[in-house]
């Protein structure tokens, strides 16, 4: 992948004119980062209360079922960020170069990719449903419980990757709390069904996986028609014509985050294996650590919730002024996004070490076993909490920027390059004890790797203003 180093440009009218050009940043980060901090949380309640309710009314192998499930909700979310951060940052980056006529296809490719890998994503599951489950590393005492789930929250991918990439594709038409609505309307719906399917009507894993889909359904529905009635342009049937450059531009701009998505998914399945297998070998058995280490993933999806949605609320702003030439701009919106970030990392790694008890307990009642684990991997493999904002939000950065590769590499840093070969390594010395103590010592390696990487672009950047001819 090429990566593109735009130089300054004499300023056109559509760049003076579009307020991501002029605003003061602060103010534009507020107004973008908080609804996409809102959106995130609320897209990582479809799992959070699906795993509260389940747990309260099925128990430990509930909790351990929507755990083997998770890898295919990583993969709607995967493709979701390829095309939906991948269009958002190619349609910002030519808004701000002026190119409008340009612009509009990135968002009308990118919406028909949407629908088509997730009709086609859906289809495989359904089709592999128990091979895949197992391959997930299912014990069969879960098995039933995940095809359950699995089968039926399949319907709802296209509406989720719709939900999710296309709230990218209309904040980057300006308009961040609608983005936020319509994530936040399929959760309330998600909620309110749920307490009715599980606890009204004792249905179950079932009645959690039905309440999430029709959640679903009605945000992907919200999408589509926002989507369809731009506030900076109108997209028309040309502009849905998939064109082989759009989605390559696409999908080369969307590729970190995708990668970093791909990445944990792969992470997870290799863990969910482990875990299987070295908690048969202690006392926790198989079962515990999978539902124990479910609960703490999505628990930690909140806490990077608030990350990512600093990091997509300021991608607009950084793509435009970078396409703009504006390279102060895009620097004093990363530096602030970063302290941001930071203030936030420090609070939920106090959180973890100091009351994991507490939140564990949420989900429902366990053996001493269970909470023994769950305290222990909540300590040690969080342990990096406060660390954990540099490469995520590094990695998007690159990506909003123009510079791909350089976003794809520091995605895979962390859960394929350092995580990955830790997984595989640690515990043949140390047991399942090799499994929590893998993910502390990747998160360090991986923050030392993005400080050097983004020291490096502000010296270029740097450069760029001391040599605008460059």
């Amino acid at each position: 992948m090429s990566e593109t180093v735009i130089p300054a440009e004499t300023e056109n009218k559509e760049t003076r004119k579009n307020p991501l050009g002029e605003k003061p940043v602060g103010r534009l980060i507020l107004q973008f980062a908080l609804p996409s901090i809102v959106a995130m949380l609320v897209s990582s309640l479809y799992n959070i209360v699906d795993q509260f309710f389940i747990g309260r009314s099925v128990g430990e192998l509930g909790n351990a079922a929507t755990n083997i499930s998770f890898p295919l909700s990583i993969s709607c979310v995967a493709i979701a960020l390829l095309f939906g951060i991948g269009g958002a940052s190619a349609f910002n980056i030519s808004m701000g170069k002026g190119e409008r006529d340009k612009a509009v296809f990135y968002l009308g490719n990118a919406a028909v990719m949407f629908v088509g890998c997730g009709v086609a994503l859906s289809a495989v599951t359904l089709l592999f449903l128990e091979p895949l489950l197992r391959f997930f590393g299912s014990p069969d005492n879960v098995l039933g419980y995940a095809e359950t789930y699995t089968g039926i929250v399949a319907f709802g991918f296209p509406f989720l990757i719709l939900t999710t990439g296309g709230g990218h594709l209309i904040r980057a038409d300006g308009r961040p709390k609608v983005s936020m609505a319509c994530n936040l309307t399929g959760a309330i719906i998600n909620t309110i069904l749920d307490f009715i399917f599980v606890f009204e009507l004792n249905l179950g894993m079932a009645g959690a996986a039905t309440a999430t889909v029709i959640g679903q359904v009605v945000s992907g529905c919200m999408a589509i028609y926002f989507l369809s009635h731009c506030q900076t342009m109108q997209i028309r049937k040309t502009h849905l014509v998939p064109r082989a450059n759009n989605v390559k531009r696409i999908a080369s701009l969307g590729a970190a985050p995708c990668s970093n998505q791909i990445s944990m998914m792969v992470v997870q399945i290799v863990m969910n294996k482990s875990l299987k297998y070295y908690g048969s070998l202690s006392v926790y058995g198989e079962a515990i650590p999978i539902a124990c280490a479910g609960i703490i993933t999505k628990v930690n999806q909140i806490f990077m919730s608030f990350v990512i949605g600093i990091s997509q609320g300021v991608q607009p702003i950084t793509s435009f002024n970078y396409g703009a030439g504006k390279y102060l701009r895009v620097k004093s919106a990363y530096l602030r996004a970063i302290s941001s970030a930071a203030v936030i990392s420090i609070i939920a790694f106090l959180m973890f070490q100091i009351m994991p008890h507490q939140i564990i307990s949420i989900f429902g009642d366990g053996s001493v076993e269970y909470f023994q684990f769950a305290e222990e991997y909540f300590r040690i493999y969080l342990f990096f909490t406060f660390i954990n904002f540099m490469q995520p939000l590094t990695s998007n950065f690159f990506t909003s920027i123009g510079k791909p590769t350089r976003g794809v590499l520091l995605s895979l840093t962390r859960q394929i390059i350092f995580l990955l070969p830790l997984l595989l390594i640690f515990p043949l010395f140390m047991g399942i004890d090799g499994i929590m103590y893998a993910g502390p010592v990747a998160d360090g390696m991986a923050a030392a790797v993005t400080i050097i990487m983004i020291i490096r672009e502000l010296w270029e950047d740097r450069y760029r203003r001391t040599n605008p001819q460059v």
